[in-house]
């Protein structure tokens, strides 16, 4: 294993405070992803369910967590489904999960092969009343492939349609959204890795680099530090493509006066981080690139102070715009006139800064969490104002990952050059 496993009290504990809110003779049924499939006889890389990980920690396919706290047989309570290794699997894909592996992995005693699933489960459903099954339930998310926990979600329906049926996700949800101090730390270190990875690419970036050139240094700095890879696909937009939210091309080369927008962070033990820094291809801000820049940054200061335990984060949001709208006046994009008279329900400063300003953090870099609720101590959420304006070809975002205390913030990434002046020293250090 590449990445140092989070210990077996972590979900030992996870188990207890899922259980904890189960209604009564409480069913639960969790499977892992399936391998996607490409084209011939290829696949993709296997991305494991994060609430399997969240509960047991297991990162390998076909595998099945099964969770009935009232059975009657003590040895069916909490057991774990895995996939038996062979010679042939062993010589073709490597050795899978030996049952004491995952018992140590995943602190339950009980781990069967995948094959004795089938037994188990039609007893338990014979004593269950309620059964809690899951799905991927993001309001950012468009499913167009149907899962293996949908498939199984329509054959239990189908072969036991008496039974009453639950959504596991809201409590996933709300359980995830509070981070452990065993989480904390794999999280840290992936900030620690994207760090490393950032202060490469300032001594690397100049005119006539492309952007896959850039991807590359950073793949290099997060692998050999023991980070599977990228959060998410990098962002890594030159000039007008700074301007592209979503821009994942990463084939323009970098010119000289431009601005550079770097949405790139490394994942270390299934976490993510997600960080945004914007510097100039030179090295040398402009007196127009600073304006903007430094105006970002002072959304980003403000949206760390706003952001504490209580807000909502669709009121925060308003809030947000409110400043920016006034930063926008200041650099001459809106006029107070005209926003005074705008339509709230349209507001002017969407045309220069178009998305949400925060987002739960952990498993899954936009993560799991009702931001219909107050925020919580515990919980991390990116901040990430931006200003994009497509007319100057100039985008520039700002993200920090922010762990909200009941004092007070705390911020992950608070050692990663963030203001002009250090950017630039570091960019001229060379």
């Amino acid at each position: 294993m590449r990445y140092s496993p989070l210990p077996a009290d972590q979900f030992i504990e996870a188990r207890k405070r899922l259980t904890a809110q189960l209604k009564p003779r409480s069913l639960v049924i969790v499977h892992s992803n399936d391998i996607m499939p490409t084209n011939a006889d290829g696949t993709m890389g296997f991305t494991q369910n994060s609430d399997v990980l969240y509960l047991s920690g297991v990162d390998q396919e076909e595998s099945i967590l099964v969770l009935f706290p009232d059975a009657a047989d003590e040895k069916q309570r909490e057991m774990l489904f895995v996939r038996e290794t062979s010679e042939h699997i062993a010589v073709w894909e490597g050795e899978k999960l030996t049952k004491e592996q995952a018992t140590n992995l995943s602190g339950i005693k009980h781990v069967h092969w995948l094959q004795e699933f089938e037994t188990n489960f039609r007893q338990l459903m014979c004593h269950a009343g309620h059964v809690y099954l899951n799905s991927n339930e993001h309001q950012r998310a468009k499913i167009e492939v149907e899962s293996r926990e949908l498939r199984f979600a329509r054959r239990c329906r189908h072969e036991y349609p008496l039974h009453s049926y639950e959504r596991l996700a809201p409590l996933m949800h709300d359980l995830r959204a509070i981070k452990s101090e065993h989480e904390l730390g794999a999280l840290k270190e992936a900030i620690r890795i994207t760090d490393l990875g950032f202060r490469r690419l300032l001594k690397f970036v100049k005119p006539g680099v492309h952007e896959f050139e850039i991807e590359a240094e950073l793949i290099h700095e997060f692998v050999r530090h023991r980070a599977s890879g990228f959060a998410y696909p990098p962002i890594i937009g030159t000039g007008a493509n700074a301007c592209v939210l979503h821009y994942v091309t990463n084939n323009t080369e970098c010119k000289d006066g431009e601005m550079l927008l770097l949405d790139v962070a490394a994942r270390y033990g299934n976490y993510n981080a997600d960080l945004t820094r914007t510097i100039p291809v030179n090295g040398r801000f402009t007196d127009r690139q600073r304006a903007v820049y430094n105006a970002v940054l002072r959304v980003f200061r403000a949206c760390c102070q706003m952001l504490r335990p209580g807000v909502i984060i669709h009121e925060y949001q308003k809030e947000v715009g409110k400043l920016m709208e006034r930063e926008l006046i200041g650099l001459g994009l809106l006029k107070r006139d005209e926003v005074e008279k705008q339509d709230p329900e349209k507001p002017l400063f969407k045309k220069y800064f178009p998305h949400g300003t925060s987002h739960h953090l952990g498993l899954d870099v936009h993560d799991v969490g009702d931001t219909w609720k107050p925020v919580q101590p515990g919980m991390v959420f990116t901040i990430e104002p931006g200003i994009y304006i497509r007319e100057e070809k100039l985008g520039v975002r700002i993200e920090n990952n922010i762990l909200i205390g009941a004092e007070k913030n705390i911020d992950l990434m608070a050692g990663i050059p963030i203001e002009v002046k250090e950017i630039e020293e570091m960019m001229n250090s060379r």
